[in-house]
C-alpha cells in the first residue's frame, strides 16, 4: 500500500511519459465512425471534468486526517484524467470531429457528482467509471484500424490500472473505519450502486462495445469480474476490528 507522498510522486513521474506517436493520421472508415464516434465524443467530455467537486471533498477528507498529501495526489489524478480528454479531443479535431459541449449522461453524472460532498461516494464513482474506461476504452481500440487512436487507447488504458488501485487503497481504508453495522449496509449499497451504474453505461454505449466485440453478457461479465477484484473484496473484511492509521506515514 502506497503512501500520499508515493502516489502523488508516482503521479508526477507517469504525466512525463510520452508514450503517443501524433505524426500518424487519424483516419476511421465510415463504418467504425458510425459505431464509434458519438461515444468517442461522449467520453472525450466526461474526461475534460475541472474536478473541483472532487478536490473539495478530497480538501475536507485530507483536513479531518492530516494528510496533505492527498490532496495533491488527486490533483495529479485529475490532471492525468484531464490528459486523457485532451489526447481525445486532439484525435477528433484531426478527424474534423466536434469536440461537443454537452452529453445528457455526462450532464447527468455531473450533477450527482455536485451533490456529492463525501470522500467515500467519490470514490466509489470513481472506481466504478474507471473500471467501465478500462472495458470501454479496449472495445474502442478493437473497434478501430486507426493506429492513432488504438495508440491513445493503451496510453489510456496504461493509466487506468493504477488509478484503480489508487482509489482502491484510500476506499479500503474508509471502509475499514466502519463499524461492521455499517459496513454490511455500505458494502450491499456499493454493489448497488456499481452495478446500476454498469446497467447506464452499456446502455449508453453499447453501439461502442458490440463494435469491439463485447455482447451485454461479456460485457456485464467483466464487470463482475473487476468488481469482484476490487469492491467486492472489502465483503471479507465486514467482521474485521476497526483500525485507525494514517496514510500520509508509511505503513
Amino acid at each position: 500500500m502506497k503512501t500520499s507522498k508515493q502516489w502523488f510522486d508516482y503521479f508526477n513521474n507517469n504525466l512525463q511519459e510520452k508514450r503517443i506517436n501524433w505524426n500518424q493520421p487519424a483516419s476511421l472508415t465510415n463504418g467504425e465512425l458510425t459505431n464509434v464516434l458519438r461515444s468517442l465524443q461522449a467520453w472525450q467530455l466526461g474526461e475534460t471534468s475541472e474536478g473541483k467537486d472532487l478536490i473539495n471533498a478530497s480538501k475536507r477528507y485530507a483536513t479531518k486526517i492530516d494528510d496533505a498529501f492527498y490532496v495533491k495526489a488527486i490533483e495529479l489524478f485529475i490532471k492525468e484524467e484531464q490528459k486523457h480528454g485532451n489526447n481525445l479531443g486532439l484525435y477528433l479535431d484531426m478527424l474534423g470531429q466536434p469536440r461537443i459541449k454537452k452529453d445528457l449522461g455526462d450532464s447527468l453524472f455531473r450533477k450527482i457528482r455536485h451533490l456529492n460532498t463525501s470522500m467515500e461516494w467519490w470514490t466509489l464513482a470513481v472506481i466504478t467509471v474507471e473500471s467501465a474506461a478500462q472495458i470501454f476504452y479496449q472495445s474502442l481500440k478493437d473497434a478501430t484500424k486507426s493506429e492513432l487512436l488504438k495508440e491513445i487507447c493503451t496510453d489510456i488504458l496504461i493509466d487506468e490500472a493504477p488509478h484503480i488501485q489508487f482509489q482502491m487503497e484510500r476506499f479500503r481504508t474508509i471502509f475499514q473505519h466502519k463499524t461492521v453495522l455499517t459496513r454490511t449496509a455500505s458494502f450491499h449499497f456499493y454493489k448497488f450502486f456499481y452495478f446500476s451504474t454498469t446497467l447506464v453505461v452499456w446502455m449508453a454505449h453499447k453501439k461502442l462495445f458490440r463494435a469491439g466485440n463485447n455482447s451485454f453478457k461479456k460485457y456485464w461479465r467483466k464487470m463482475g469480474m473487476k468488481f469482484e477484484k476490487t469492491i467486492g473484496r472489502l465483503k471479507h473484511e465486514i467482521k474485521e476490528p476497526v483500525v485507525k492509521f494514517n496514510l500520509s506515514k508509511p505503513i
